[in-house]
């Protein structure tokens, strides 16, 4: 009989290697996929719930350290739990319970790499993020994070057999591993000159204010480039339309979270106390990462992509609330920089469940209709209600819209901008409104998203005939559909209770925390004494019973009145599906009023064209000023180094003979 773990740690690490283990009994039968996907995608789901348990009971718990016996000689990896680390352990298990369920039912035969092999690939993943939160040395990390980022690029090319999959799969590969590289570089400066590769020693370890300036900025930078934030965010958009649905879901509902991990493990805790210019460069790179992914989701014409660039944007919405509570920590203001981080770990929720509802459920509607184009989708709620209903719920919830959970991690953002008039910086005082007025401004924008991505896909007149066989999704993935929208609910509706499981994860990493609340249960202040308040639960309830009163308001006093009629068509007498509007034309108003963001060429008709056409193609600019000239330099210095290869052993002996010459007349 296996022993029983004795602590939350050892119940985490349990379930870790089941995953590893469930991943390697797919290769038992690789070609089976009924026997991987009803026996082992469910088991893995089964171990996401019990961790998701395990680690959201352990929060308040004291801390735990372990310590592996593998790896290098002498170098053993050390692990560690605590408040935070339990917080996206639960993060990681429930989102992913809800995607294992989705991908049981999603995944069929002919979609390039084996279903065995997917399976090992897809849940080494899951365990490979879970060692990351774990990780409690520089070596134990970067092991985790390389074989996350491998395992990942696996699931990106699944279907390996298109040059453009294996296109997206390589840059992301080669960003990912420039990330990794910084973020080991600021290991090194974190050191202090030690050979210890510990984070306790990096936390014992006083470094001057310029190194750790520098191992913050070179943590932004290799953490940012695995969030996406901008400009750093070009792999995103082509990696997660690549990946299949239920892997794009989770790279973008908890791959990215995993970033946000490590950019808060290393501000608050392994560098000690911040500065509050450090969150300023936070704050910048977040603000323009959100305004600029919402902006090219708006005008996107993939609903696969434009969730990519929504990504962008939560993402950018979360690092300003890191450079937010950095600001505030740095200027001896505990109670804002508390409200900052938990507005911005309510979003990491938020966000981990709502964007994988609406990856897995285009993947749904892609599996039904075989499109991803916005122009060839439309009137799907009649055929799919479940998946339209669904990712209703997580249209809603992206827009910010009560008294679902986006709303409430961005209106606790806002008030800690509100609330910070009182900064003592007149730099810092002149820059928060306008940070304010951006992120609502990027909030109103991703409403407007959200309103096109769903009344595109769902509503109106179905834009192509075959549109009429589509179906809905299968049980499994109904069943992982309503997981994701339940926690979306949930979220939403108890932000007391989350809140208050979130002030202990605060109070333990920047040992800030939130005067204690003097609202009832059910009403949520974040600041006592400050005129703002909110209840998610009584702002549903008085909807209901407005609409309810509605109901028996028409029932009784008007039935008799009700009069049918074919519905006002303005004028014309047969609509159809051309006379909609089209993702295009949704996305003309922002293309016009943000047009310095875009790279645009523009296909005018003629008028003497017999068939006119007219055709948009939008480009990031940042891609074809930063990175092509990027790349045609590196392709210039390679291809002067390549003269030096000749193919002959004289030849390269004469190099090793001319370098050791000059070693030693250095040494000399």
């Amino acid at each position: 009989m296996a022993p029983v773990p004795h602590s939350p740690l050892d119940a985490c690490l349990v379930l870790l290697a089941l995953w590893g283990l469930i991943g390697l009994a797919g290769l038992v039968r690789p070609r089976s996929l009924r026997y991987v996907g009803r026996t082992l995608f469910p088991l893995g789901a089964l171990c996401g719930l019990a961790l998701a348990a395990v680690a959201f009971s352990a929060i308040g718990t004291p801390t735990e350290h372990a310590l592996l016996l593998v790896g290098l000689p002498d170098l053993p990896m050390h692990l560690r739990r605590d408040a935070l680390a339990s917080l996206f352990l639960g993060l990681l298990g429930a989102v992913s319970a809800g995607i294992s369920v989705f991908a049981a039912g999603y995944f069929r035969r002919g979609q390039g790499t084996s279903a065995g092999l997917l399976c090992l690939q897809y849940h080494l993943f899951l365990a490979s993020m879970g060692f990351v939160l774990l990780a409690d040395d520089a070596y134990a990390f970067m092991v985790a994070w390389e074989s996350m980022a491998l395992a990942s690029y696996f699931l990106v090319t699944t279907q390996h057999s298109l040059g453009e999959i294996r296109r997206a799969g390589f840059l992301y590969l080669l960003i990912a591993h420039v990330g990794a590289l910084a973020i080991l570089l600021a290991f090194g400066v974190m050191q202090g000159g030690s050979w210890q590769f510990t984070f306790d020693a990096m936390r014992a370890a006083r470094l001057p204010p310029s190194w750790a300036a520098a191992a913050f900025l070179l943590a932004l930078f290799g953490f940012g480039t695995k969030a996406g934030l901008a400009p750093l965010h070009v792999w995103l958009p082509e990696a997660h339309p690549a990946a299949p649905s239920p892997v794009s879901a989770l790279m973008s509902g908890v791959m990215l979270k995993m970033a946000v991990y490590g950019m808060l493990r290393v501000s608050f805790d392994l560098l000690g106390t911040p500065q509050w210019w450090w969150g300023v460069s936070a704050l910048a790179v977040g603000l323009f990462s959100a305004l600029y992914g919402v902006v090219f989701a708006a005008a996107q014409t993939d609903m696969k992509r434009l969730l990519a660039w929504s990504s962008i944007e939560n993402v950018g919405i979360i690092f300003t609330g890191v450079g937010l509570a950095i600001v505030f920590h740095g200027a001896g203001m505990p109670a804002l920089a508390a409200l900052a981080l938990i507005a911005l770990l309510y979003h990491a929720l938020n966000h981990a469940f709502m964007k994988s509802l609406l990856f897995c459920s285009t993947g749904a509607v892609l599996h039904s209709t075989g499109e991803r184009n916005l122009g060839r989708l439309g009137g799907l709620i009649h055929r799919m209600p479940w998946v339209a209903w669904l990712s209703l719920i997580g249209a809603l919830s992206l827009a910010g819209l009560p008294p679902l959970n986006g709303f409430v991690s961005e209106w606790l953002l806002l008030q800690a901008f509100l609330f910070a008039h009182q900064v003592p910086h007149t730099f810092i005082n002149m820059l928060l409104p306008l940070g304010a007025a951006l992120v609502a401004l990027a909030a109103a924008l991703a409403a407007y998203v959200m309103v096109k991505f769903y009344g595109v896909i769902f509503l109106g007149q179905p834009r192509e005939a075959t549109l009429l066989h589509a179906h809905d999704a299968n049980a499994l993935e109904r069943l992982g559909l309503l997981w994701l929208a339940a926690g979306c609910v949930a979220l939403g509706l108890m932000p007391t209770q989350v809140v208050g499981t979130l002030r202990a994860v605060v109070r333990e990493l920047a040992h800030v925390d939130l005067p204690d609340p003097t609202a009832p249960w059910w009403l949520l202040e974040p600041l006592p004494g400050r005129l703002a308040s909110y209840s998610g639960l009584a702002l549903l309830l008085a909807v209901a019973a407005v609409v309810l009163l509605t109901f028996l308001g028409v029932r009784l006093f008007y039935h008799r009145r009700v009069r049918r009629a074919a519905p006002w068509d303005c004028g014309f007498a047969r609509l159809d599906a051309r006379m909609q509007d089209t993702a295009e034309g949704f996305g003309q108003p922002i293309r016009h009023m943000f047009e310095p963001f875009f790279a645009m060429r523009r296909e005018l008709p003629s008028p003497f064209d017999r068939a006119p056409r007219y055709h948009v193609a939008i480009a990031d600019p940042l891609w074809l000023r930063l990175y092509q000239p990027l790349g045609s330099l590196v392709q210039r210095i390679a291809d002067a180094f390549a003269v030096l290869q000749q193919g002959r052993i004289a030849t390269y002996l004469l190099y090793s003979f001319v370098t050791l010459v000059v070693l030693l007349a250095v040494v000399l």
